[in-house]
């Protein structure tokens, strides 16, 4: 059998096998798929010398603690496929499911074999951790914010019907419910509230014309795009009642 042919059964045997995960999982009609980025793809340096000299720097300082974790970037059959519900990440011969209604997803500053680069962490349909760095996949400006968008999408009605019946819902530290957003000891109601951002992994909320900040918390806030989108729904029905 020649190298080509046995690329190919291998590239059949692989879809299969994601196809059928992707059917147990429900997660409807396929819609794009991402394969393994090039090996060897290095992060554009800054401009300048000195700013080439220190990207540089840092570059070979990730590759020698990467070698020395003994971690490996995607391998080459490495890919993402997107469904109308969800998506599949197939990683080292395994073959991760990820629902849109369920998921949680973190945005992270990762090392990677080409330096410091950006990542989606989100956790499958069986509670594991699945690390998706830009450099991975090809085309991450596409499927990074595609990733935003479908659990914005199928995460957020469902929050505001929880909300519309007196739920409380917890993004890490910060809660918010119908009528408050809080932290710890601090409440705010949504009439109060200005303007709201997410900054390095804590809330800030303006208010009164001031910023102030809600729970600094060390590992970010969990679906931060989902809790922004609730938030200003919220904040914006209030002052439309105005």
């Amino acid at each position: 059998m020649s190298d080509g042919t046995s690329r190919d059964r291998d590239e059949e045997l692989l879809l299969a096998r994601i196809s059928a995960a992707g059917g147990r999982a429900h997660l409807g009609r396929r819609r794009a798929t991402y394969r393994a980025a090039p090996r060897g793809a290095t992060a554009r340096a800054g401009r300048g010398a000195a700013i080439r000299l220190l990207w540089q720097t840092v570059v070979e300082v990730a590759r020698r603690l990467w070698r020395a974790g003994g971690r490996t970037g995607a391998n080459a059959g490495a890919r993402l496929d997107f469904y109308e519900h969800g998506m599949t990440a197939a990683v080292d011969g395994r073959i991760h499911v990820i629902r849109y209604d369920t998921t949680v997803v973190r945005r992270r500053r990762v090392l990677s074999p080409q330096g410091i680069t950006h990542a989606h962490v989100l956790i499958d349909v069986n509670g594991e951790r699945i690390v998706l760095r830009g450099g991975d996949f090809g085309h991450p400006e596409v499927w990074g914010p595609e990733i935003r968008r479908a659990v914005t999408e199928a995460q957020v009605p469902r929050a505001l019907a929880a909300l519309a019946v007196g739920a409380r819902l917890t993004f890490g530290s910060v809660w918010i419910t119908s009528e408050e957003i809080g932290s710890r000891g601090t409440s705010l109601r949504w009439p109060q509230v200005q303007r709201i951002e997410i900054s390095n992994g804590s809330v800030a909320i303006r208010v009164a014309g001031r910023w102030q900040v809600l729970g600094p918390v060390a590992s970010g806030i969990p679906n931060p795009f989902v809790f922004h989108a609730l938030a200003e729904h919220l904040a914006g029905a209030e002052r439309d009642d105005d």
